[in-house]
């Protein structure tokens, strides 16, 4: 599996509002017993060449995108 962190900004609030799209360089991963990865990450700037974003969502974005618009409706 090939895990690329960025910060886009959008979605459900990981940073308050406001944080700009940003790259991330992983610092350091350690493994758990059971296999889970922790990554420690730091910014690592703007996002080379714009937002990774599709300007041409697919249907399955589509309705990702309207599930989370009613789901901060309802708080």
């Amino acid at each position: 599996m090939w895990v690329f962190p960025v910060v886009l900004g959008k979605g459900k609030r990981l940073f308050e509002n406001g944080v700009p799209p940003c790259g991330l360089t992983l610092v350091e991963t350690r493994s758990t017993p059971s296999g889970v990865l922790l990554n420690t990450y730091r910014p690592a700037g703007a996002l080379p060449g714009g937002s990774p974003v599709s300007e041409n969502p697919s249907d399955a974005e589509l309705a990702r995108r309207r599930k989370l618009a009613a789901e901060e409706a309802q708080g």
